[in-house]
């Protein structure tokens, strides 16, 4: 098993700084770069922990605390267990913070964080990969249509609100993406009904952008997330495989 170092790293943005975790193999050299973009619940041991299965199968990784303009990560108190059902308080914290991650303000930072990775010493040249979670399914895919020169891939799992009627919904961007896709949906996933489903897979076939999507059944919004009552193990190990192959055609 190849050793990880993980650490703690700010980076510049044009609206301030940026808390971030950054794991990559602990040789020194420089590997392909990944830029996970968390879920609504944030930077925290469950997604650190992630970024090192990553590192440990090669690449080097960061997740950027996407919420930094309220605070650094935890920048919402979450308890070890994550049981939105039995917490509703959780999510009536979070929601304000999430609106207030407007499309430009997301890819704006977007540009500092691709900026970043390129600078990095332990981060190869070239063109990097996406992976992202709920939320960070839709930042992924806006990132990987608002910076097409800088994405050679791009993941999402359990993503909502990929594609919307609303003129800022991310599968507009599916034109001006040239990276390969693919999205494992929740089929037990309100945030992404079918219509949504079927919207996102016509956009990418039109626009001729490569990609697969898998909807994964009996898993539910937040299914990677082990920390959550939303984990389903089955599925997550299905996303790894998925994963992994999509960076390794990739790199």
């Amino acid at each position: 098993m190849t050793a990880v170092q993980g650490t703690t790293v700010d980076l510049p943005t044009e609206d301030g700084t940026v808390d971030a975790y950054l794991a990559h193999p602990a040789d020194g050299e420089p590997h392909p770069a990944v830029l996970l973009y968390m879920d609504a619940f944030g930077l925290r041991p469950r997604l650190t922990e992630m970024a090192d299965r990553l590192a440990e199968a090669g690449y080097t990784v960061l997740v950027p605390n996407v919420f930094y303009r309220h605070g650094r990560a935890p920048v919402v108190e979450l308890p070890e267990f994550i049981d939105p059902g039995a917490r509703p308080e959780i999510f009536e914290n979070i929601m304000p913070i999430m609106r207030a991650l407007t499309p430009e303000r997301a890819m704006r930072d977007a540009g500092a964080y691709l900026r970043w990775l390129a600078d990095c010493p332990v981060a190869a040249d070239g063109p990097v990969a996406l992976t992202g979670y709920c939320m960070g399914a839709r930042l992924s895919l806006l990132t990987a249509g608002t910076y097409p020169d800088r994405v050679a891939a791009a993941g999402g799992f359990h993503g909502g609100r990929l594609a919307t009627q609303t003129p800022d919904s991310p599968h507009l961007v599916a034109g001006h993406i040239t990276a390969e896709l693919y999205f494992g949906h929740a089929d037990q996933d309100p945030s992404l009904p079918v219509e949504q489903i079927e919207r996102l897979e016509t956009a990418l076939t039109e626009a001729g952008v490569r990609h697969h999507c898998e909807v994964y059944p009996g898993a539910g919004h937040g299914f990677t997330q082990a920390d959550t009552s939303a984990y389903n193990a089955e599925a997550d190990e299905r996303h790894w495989a998925a994963l992994l192959d999509l960076l390794k055609r990739t790199f």
